[in-house]
């Protein structure tokens, strides 16, 4: 990966150094989850990283990344940004490599220092037995509403995608996966199907709605017709999409 570059800002020399050669090498080191972006925590200098490696876009996106648009390891990295300058929890990001060629668009992987977290929000769909587990569901709600009123709109909320630590006797929660976000103002119909991946459990809309709906002074029945209606349509399409997948791999 000769053509590989390093986007950062407070770095020192020293250590860029060492990361490049760690992006250069991530293939051989041990460990990483994920089938189509690989993750990898890797130590530097007793600082715990978390490397998110994007696997190489098809033949028309490489184009499209290499010329017209951003990759998603630097959206990943100013949205970070963005979203500590608002006041969210993230990962700190620490840097975005980039592998091109003249003419085309390779790899990129996007660096933020590594946060151990008590959990995720896909416990929550899981374990209904986790100690304050009302609390921590509402909390998350009212989190997800002052994301709403700062005008960001996560599109990739899902299960696994807010981790949760616990401080003091109160929650603290951090998006990750944030390659996919809009910025500025949100109706409320969005706002409402801003929920639908989260969760396919009735008893969860209706806490998450009664929650937003005390949030917005909106009325209970309201918030929670539009949060279920939504949840439902997501699932169909996901399962209609599993399906059709399931389909296509017998016919070949």
């Amino acid at each position: 990966m000769k053509e590989i570059k390093v986007f950062s800002e407070s770095l020192e020399d020293d250590f860029k150094t060492k990361l490049t050669k760690i992006i250069h090498d991530f293939d051989i080191y041990d460990g990483g989850v994920g089938d189509r972006n690989v993750i990898k925590i890797i130590e530097l200098d007793s600082l715990k990283l978390n490397i998110k490696a994007f696997k190489i876009p098809n033949a028309i996106n490489k184009i499209v990344y290499n010329f017209f648009r951003k990759s998603k390891a630097q959206r990943s990295f100013e949205y970070a940004k963005k979203l500590l300058e608002l006041g969210v929890g993230t990962p700190k990001p620490m840097a975005y490599f980039e592998c091109k060629s003249l003419f085309s668009f390779k790899k990129s992987f996007y660096v933020s220092e590594q946060l151990d977290c008590d959990m995720t929000y896909r416990e929550l769909t899981k374990d209904f037995t986790i100690p304050n587990y009302d609390n921590i569901l509402r909390a998350f709600t009212r989190f997800t509403y002052a994301l709403h009123e700062k005008g960001i709109h996560f599109l990739d909320h899902s299960p696994g995608n807010t981790l949760i630590k616990k401080n003091g006797d109160h929650y603290d929660f951090y998006l990750v996966d944030l390659n996919r976000m809009n910025f500025g103002p949100l109706d409320l119909e969005t706002r409402i199907k801003n929920f639908a991946r989260l969760t396919i459990h009735k008893s969860m809309v209706e806490v998450m709605s009664d929650e937003y709906a005390k949030c917005t002074g909106e009325d209970y029945k309201k918030i929670f017709n539009l949060m279920w209606y939504e949840t439902e349509v997501f699932q169909e399409k996901f399962h209609r999409k599993k399906r059709l997948k399931k389909k296509l791999k017998i016919k070949k």
